[in-house]
């Protein structure tokens, strides 16, 4: 029998198995995830929990045909995060916290830092971190959107050596297990490319907001992390007995052999670009040499408004996406730069203040 060799886990379990009938919570599918977090613990392997369904916990608090309306939906989650929050701690005789994010606490790298420094210091004090998005307060243009992307996010802070994703089927099949009877499921996944995502059909359970979709972006941003991922079936407690066992009882994508940098990563995968710099197309050649840092002579036109060390996205004008960036300069200075008839100066300016983006703060983005 094989043993796991992990350091620290992240499980991710959505609302069917938390408010399965979306009736209040219901321990009855949490007691065999429950058992596997205390047997992971006792092992010695440190545990964060992804925690959907407090939506989906306070429905029945409220009247059905309200239910679509944002102020009543938020108010589900206040009241259904409760619940849930009381759910989980029952189930364990060790303290748990909980731990309500938005994308603006992540895509900022201070408060990013500080979401990391909260998970370790949690685990280095016996503490189970639930972690959720923050429903009650979060807007479109700040939310995440769902916990599968959002338990690869946490899964990266908390440099973790596994990702499990808990579903309603057993895994990635080729096809649409739900539509398609000859569907055959994919035990081990080495390459997350587009012939992927078209097998991640988008079904979505009846009480989620995810599907097979997330699932696989989350794959995608975990692996590039350095993250074995597994998306299993949440409902079966025999799942919970093959992971201890070392054994696969889903879909296994494995870690990137070389993964990115975790600064990068961050930047790729998490932060949000808050404007662009548009360049010559020439220099798209040398960002990828890494041979020449960015400099006034390659800028075209700014889009935006940014501070120095915010993430940019850099782009050709053709609408090309080459890479994101950390930005040297305020996007008020480099529209006074480029916008200087005299080059001279401009040049001289850089000279004396250092490079637009610097190379260790770019990260390079794959080409469509």
């Amino acid at each position: 029998m094989k043993k796991v060799n992990w350091k620290r886990i992240v499980i991710k379990v959505g609302s069917a198995l938390i408010a399965p009938h979306g009736k209040g919570c219901s321990s009855h599918y949490l007691l065999g995830i429950a058992q596997f977090i205390v047997n992971c613990r006792t092992q010695g392997i440190e545990v964060v929990l992804v925690s959907s369904g407090s939506v989906a916990a306070g429905a029945h608090i409220f009247p059905a045909e309200l239910q679509q309306t944002v102020s009543v939906k938020k108010a589900m989650a206040a009241a259904g995060q409760s619940e849930m929050m009381a759910t989980w701690d029952k189930l364990f005789d060790f303290p748990t916290a909980q731990m309500l994010l938005t994308r603006c606490d992540l895509r900022d790298r201070e408060r990013y830092v500080s979401v990391k420094n909260t998970i370790f210091t949690l685990l280095e004090h016996g503490v189970l971190p639930i972690v959720n998005e923050n429903d009650t307060i979060v807007t479109d243009k700040l939310k995440v959107g769902d916990n599968d992307n959002l338990s690869a996010i946490v899964a990266a802070a908390a440099d973790a050596d596994a990702l499990i994703i808990c579903s309603d089927i057993d895994g990635l099949y080729n096809k649409n297990p739900h539509k398609h009877e000859d569907a055959v499921l994919l035990p081990k996944v080495t390459a997350i490319d587009a012939e992927i995502y078209a097998m991640a059909d988008g079904a979505t359970s009846a009480v989620g907001t995810g599907g097979m979709l997330t699932k696989v972006q989350a794959a995608e941003k975990a692996t590039l992390h350095g993250i074995d991922t597994y998306i299993v079936n949440g409902f079966t407690e025999l799942t919970f007995n093959m992971l201890l066992k070392g054994e696969n009882p889903g879909t296994h994508f494995s870690s990137d052999p070389s993964p990115m940098q975790e600064h990068l990563h961050w930047m790729t995968h998490t932060s949000t670009a808050r404007g662009e710099m548009i360049v010559e197309d020439n220099f798209a050649a040398k960002l990828d040499a890494h041979s020449e840092q960015l400099t006034s002579d390659d800028l075209v036109d700014i889009k935006g408004e940014f501070a120095v060390g915010d993430t940019i996205l850099v782009r050709k004008h053709d609408g090309t996406k080459l890479a994101k960036a950390q930005s040297n300069y305020s996007s008020c200075l480099l529209n006074f730069i480029t916008n200087q008839e005299d080059q001279e100066f401009a040049n001289e300016f850089q000279q004396q203040t250092g490079p637009i983006i610097s190379d260790q703060n770019v990260a390079l983005l794959e080409k469509e």
